[in-house]
């Protein structure tokens, strides 16, 4: 029998086995704690326990499982709450109480509840990997298909009637091409480090639409794109990915709270479970799955949570869905690699941190993407991480090797969120490599929205040299052309940038909205330096009230009024005009 030989933190060893093999998942001691194989000498198996080891003694038994560490995919996932090895939450509350005790073996969803099924498969079907051969309503919102594993293919010898069934029903009998009957339910199970085969990548040409006027238009997302929110404590990681989950227009959300304090996944539980969502009417969670794994809760279970989410995320995507994925946060996923390979006594490389830190990181964003899946539809995965650097400081290691991984870098600025400025992205140090590849799409919604977005940076990129000016030697020197500028600036901080999240008509707003905003301002600008060209002054610019009509848009208008901007651009013409008869 295979028993303890040692026992430090979550890492177990065994000596003289060998009987397991590399990422097999084990039962480890009496308790049947639930662990992975992570290490396989001549002398010792390691073990990585995904609970806590407090009570293990020396000698108890390890149980070898024969597969790896797998996520349970089937219907029930949606509006459910895991932590990170995918076991329920409200059902281990109401065993255990509110603090997860260790062994507890619950089945990932619900095998009580029945579903409505709907067969599309029917005897004689020749099915490969991915096809769907039954579909039910899992969410109002959500249709669930259950689809043949990706690894097999065979005959349909027997495929139930449509009607009321639970997860672990057989419904379906395939005869594979060497014979075997292989018996299907509505559930199959997916190990969670491998990722989930495709027919081929796609260019990501379509924005994730966010209705976050700086995201949307300075710094965009494409959907199966990635994404880092770097920022140190209270500059609004969590609340900036909030708001991206609440509004943006992906089909599912899958919100990881990975090793967040316990009061704020409180919040967000709750919150999530108030929300509306506004394309539909009907509850946020009815498209929602959230995996929940506090700082209090065991280290290594942090690091099978970002893996989890992403297989679930992948086995949504493979049913033709839009999959957001928002993580919070990779630096805690990131202290917990780095505690477990302290305990395994590996060389550290830079602050502590283990030398295949950015191989895992890779790992974990490479697994985005839009695809055409197995069964020809096409569907995505856009993978949102925060980043916790200590101190607010981005040169350390899991924000620099973050930074290689992914092509939206959005920088969370301290001296903006203390100035409550949201989103706190800070738009001199941000980037995103999808601005050209999602052009056509942004022209197709207006044919000068590009041009629009190049004036509004050019804006905030002038003001940000002059800047640099007037900290040596003060505003006065400047000519008015360069107040101008700056004047202007500050209603693209304040007016387009800044957002309220807790007003109707801002906390989301259309595409078509941001672009008319923009050409205010764009216009407001080219009129007021024409006319400080032809020798009016700021001070007689500024006396029209544009600028502070410009600021106050984003409230004025409402977001199904937009033709409201016409008045905008009218008067716009006629005060800078009668300027210029003056």
């Amino acid at each position: 029998m295979n028993t303890i030989y040692s026992i430090n933190g979550p890492v177990v060893k065994s000596k003289g086995t060998k009987d397991f093999s590399m990422l097999e998942m084990v039962l480890v001691g009496s308790r049947k704690l639930i662990g992975e194989v992570i290490e396989i000498t001549d002398e010792f198996t390691t073990v990585q326990v995904y609970e806590e080891t407090a009570g293990l003694k020396a000698g108890e038994p390890i149980f070898g499982t024969g597969a790896p560490v797998c996520a349970t995919l089937g219907p029930g996932i949606i509006s459910n709450i895991f932590d990170g090895i995918e076991r329920p939450l409200k059902d281990m509350t109401k065993l255990t109480g509110a603090f997860v005790t260790e062994g507890s073996s619950l089945f990932s969803l619900d095998t009580e509840r029945e579903f409505d099924v709907t067969m599309t498969a029917k005897t004689g079907d020749i099915l490969r990997g991915g096809d769907v051969y039954c579909t039910m309503p899992e969410t109002p919102l959500i249709t669930h298909k259950c689809m043949i594993p990706p690894n097999i293919s065979g005959e349909v010898v027997y495929a139930a009637e449509n009607g009321k069934y639970k997860v672990n029903d057989v419904v379906l009998k395939l005869k594979l091409e060497n014979g075997e009957i292989r018996e299907l339910s509505l559930v199959q199970k997916w190990p969670i480090k491998i990722p989930r085969p495709i027919k081929r990548h796609l260019r990501a040409t379509v924005p994730l639409i966010t209705g976050q006027r700086i995201i949307d238009t300075i710094i965009p997302i494409a959907k199966g794109g990635t994404a880092a929110i770097p920022g140190g404590f209270g500059t609004g990681k969590t609340m900036t990915q909030h708001q991206l989950a609440k509004w943006c227009d992906a089909d599912i959300i899958v919100y990881i709270g990975c090793g967040e304090r316990g009061n704020e996944m409180t919040q967000v539980l709750e919150e999530f479970s108030e929300l509306v969502d506004p394309k539909s009417g009907l509850p946020l969670t009815d498209r929602t799955v959230l995996i929940a794994n506090t700082s209090n809760m065991p280290v290594a279970a942090r690091e099978a949570s970002i893996y989890t989410g992403i297989t679930l995320a992948e086995y949504y995507r493979d049913m033709g869905y839009h999959i957001a994925i928002m993580a919070d946060s990779t630096s805690r996923w990131a202290e917990a690699l780095r505690e477990i390979s302290g305990r395994l006594e590996e060389m550290p490389a830079e602050e502590g941190f283990p030398a295949y830190l950015p191989s895992r990181l890779a790992e974990f964003y490479e697994r985005a993407g839009y695809v055409e899946n197995l069964n020809s539809t096409e569907g995505s995965v856009t993978i949102i991480g925060a980043v916790s650097p200590q101190g607010s400081d981005f040169s350390e290691p899991v924000t620099q090797n973050t930074k290689r991984f992914v092509r939206c870098f959005w920088a969370l600025d301290k001296s903006l969120a203390y100035a409550r400025h949201y989103p706190a992205i800070d738009w001199n140090s941000s980037y995103s490599e999808y601005a050209e590849e999602l052009s056509d799409y942004f022209n197709k919604v207006s044919p000068d929205f590009m041009v629009l977005r190049q004036g509004i940076s050019d804006i905030l990129s002038e003001e940000n040299k002059l800047m640099e000016i007037v900290k040596l030697i003060g505003a006065d020197v400047l000519p008015d052309d360069q107040k101008l500028a700056i004047e202007i600036a500050k209603v693209v901080r304040v007016g387009f940038l800044q957002q309220n999240a807790y007003h109707k008509d801002d906390t989301f707003v259309p595409l078509q909205k941001q672009r008319l905003m923009m050409k205010v301002i764009v216009d407001l600008y080219q009129k007021s330096l024409s006319a400080v060209r032809a020798g009016r002054t700021l001070s007689e610019i500024k006396s029209t009230g544009l600028f502070e009509k410009a600021l106050k848009m984003k409230y004025d208008i409402p977001n199904d009024k937009l033709s409201m901007f016409d008045e905008y651009f009218k008067e716009i013409d006629e005060r800078i005009n009668a300027l210029s008869i003056a």
